[in-house]
């Protein structure tokens, strides 16, 4: 077997990225995450979200076998900032630099602008899968040699992943989100049922309040999806992320190309008030999970962010039967609304030995400060004591 490198999604075949990911659905144990599809990669580079000219610039690993087919792979791009990556390394540049270091360019594994877990070592199921996986892992190792830059990382690793980053070197960092666990519940109020009672009445007023001033709820998938819809949604996604982040990472072309090629993955929740649309959060599908990824709105309404990003997407999946909703990165005001803290994993292969000695302490502690602050937070859950499932159930 050997790796090449290749710097475009254009340049990979769609079919033989997708059987390799297990995004030809169906594939993958019956798993489908839609963020490493070849769909909504490729749709990242090709509209100008994700490009060298955004810092971005493609250097993903494929392993080939033999007879040429894909054996394995590794999304990975060449970056000179920390930006749209949810994991935060900004005091490790700042050390190294003060250091007389150069900490970019580096290398980010990781699908850009999206903090949700997923695989990242891809095999084919063809049993090799942890000696594909080591030699990734070995791979990108020697890409940073090869590059000369400072550290490889890779970001919303599954558990099950990080193993082998940490048998080659890499240094294992972790974080808390925020989900929301379908323990078969049949309806909204089935969930709302296994709250405290106290936690129970404020969750309905606070939904009520949200659409008191004659607002509606609209879910849109597959053919509701239309260019007028992608302009609005847009102009939401504009204003709201260009207050919050001072310049919004995806381009409206993205929203054209996402919606041609994955539109039935593609949930949208909107709100509308007097006709028009006036707030809405983008969500996509996957085969057990909804995973909510950002929200926009041009008018100011108490709880209506709550109610479209939390309590409709809960609605969303308890009505087809999905088992969690990973709400997006941080927001411990998601736990009073039934989303429950989860650790995320990252792996870092840092290369200057001096950094790398401190970076590892540094998230000895971070690890078990994450840990503690994960059990307090589960404790005050708003559901009622002896009612909350264990998370694996």
């Amino acid at each position: 077997m050997k790796i090449r490198i290749e710097t475009s999604f254009q340049d990979i075949p769609k079919e033989s990225w997708d059987g390799l990911s297990g995004t030809a659905k169906g594939q993958n144990g019956g798993l489908y995450n839609p963020f490493v599809s070849h769909a909504y990669l490729s749709s990242l580079e090709e509209s100008g979200s994700a490009t060298a000219d955004t810092g971005w610039l493609g250097q993903h690993l494929l392993m080939e076998a033999g007879d040429g087919g894909l054996a394995g792979g590794l999304v990975c791009y060449l970056k000179n900032h920390s930006q749209g990556e949810y994991v935060f390394d900004h005091g490790w540049a700042d050390a190294l630099e003060r250091a007389g270091g150069r900490y970019y360019p580096k290398l980010q594994c990781a699908v850009p602008f999206t903090p949700a877990t997923g695989p990242r070592l891809l095999s084919a199921t063809n049993g090799n899968t942890g000696a594909v996986r080591e030699s990734l892992a070995l791979g990108l190792q020697e890409l940073v040699r090869r590059h000369k830059v400072s550290s490889a990382h890779v970001t919303f690793v599954p558990e099950e992943e990080m193993p082998t980053l940490e048998n080659a070197g890499f240094l294992h960092r972790t974080d808390q989100q925020f989900h929301f666990f379908n323990h078969g519940y049949t309806s909204h109020n089935d969930f709302l049922e296994t709250l405290a009672s106290r936690k129970r009445k404020a969750l309905k007023k606070e939904r009520r309040t949200a659409v008191e001033h004659g607002i509606s709820i609209d879910w849109l998938t597959g053919g509701d999806l239309t260019e007028s819809v992608w302009d609005q949604f847009f102009a939401f996604y504009m204003d709201t992320g260009s207050r919050k982040w001072g310049r919004p990472y995806l381009t409206r072309k993205f929203y054209s190309l996402i919606g041609e090629r994955m539109a039935d993955d593609i949930l949208l929740v909107m709100a509308k008030r007097n006709g028009r649309y006036i707030a809405g959060a983008i969500n996509f599908i996957g085969s057990d999970a909804l995973y909510g990824r950002h929200w926009g709105a041009i008018e100011d309404h108490p709880f209506l962010h709550f109610e479209v990003c939390y309590h409709q997407a809960i609605d969303f999946a308890i009505s087809r039967g999905l088992k969690r909703v990973e709400a997006g990165a941080q927001g411990e005001h998601k736990l009073a609304r039934g989303y429950l803290p989860v650790t995320t994993h990252s792996a870092h292969f840092i290369a200057h030995p001096g950094l790398k000695r401190a970076v590892a302490d540094y998230l000895d502690r971070e690890r078990r400060e994450v840990e503690q602050i994960g059990g307090i937070l589960a404790d005050h859950s708003p559901f009622r004591k002896g009612e909350r499932q264990d998370l694996d159930d």
